[in-house]
């Protein structure tokens, strides 16, 4: 009886998180079939099994990457994600519109979240992401040219620093 009536529920939940997600129901119900999995049927999903996903299934290896995905999911910031957190965030990184998947990587990239990519957040995340060249010049030389590429190109107000205005425009 209670698997009966724990599969009722999940199907009700799958049918109200699909109109807020770019989901269908049998879609969100599969992805909540997959947390079930995941979480070994808990309520919570740590920031280490969500790296875990990322890594087997996006082959995601970059830590700071992966947590800065996981900071864009976990959006009440308590460290885990809710079963709602986890449908949503896979909505949008999967099937999100463009301004949504923009604001996305805005968030991902605002490593202080004060609403503002800097030059040293950008230069953070390119570091960690762009392949180690072997030659003789500093590799951060390469990445500090790219930041302040990125700022020209960007940064439409001129202060140094990209806003979501920013982001959006570009």
């Amino acid at each position: 009886m209670a698997g009966i009536l724990g599969r009722k529920v999940q199907q009700k939940l799958a049918e109200a998180m699909s109109k807020r997600s770019h989901f269908s129901k049998d879609e969100v119900d599969k992805l909540l079939d997959m947390w079930g999995a995941i979480t070994a049927g808990g309520t919570r999903l740590d920031r280490n099994k969500f790296r875990d996903v990322l890594h087997n299934t996006f082959d995601m290896t970059d830590d700071i990457l992966m947590d800065r995905v996981f900071r864009a999911f976990d959006k009440d910031m308590d460290s885990n994600l809710s079963q709602e957190e986890w449908v949503l965030g896979l909505s949008v990184f999967l099937r999100g519109t463009l301004e949504e998947r923009v604001a996305y990587c805005f968030n991902v990239y605002d490593m202080n979240n004060d609403g503002y990519i800097s030059r040293e957040e950008m230069f953070q995340m390119l570091k960690n992401s762009m392949v180690k060249q072997t030659t003789e010049e500093d590799p951060d030389e390469g990445i500090k040219d790219i930041v302040e590429l990125v700022l020209k190109k960007m940064d439409h107000d001129h202060d140094n620093r990209l806003s979501m205005d920013d982001f959006m425009k570009s």
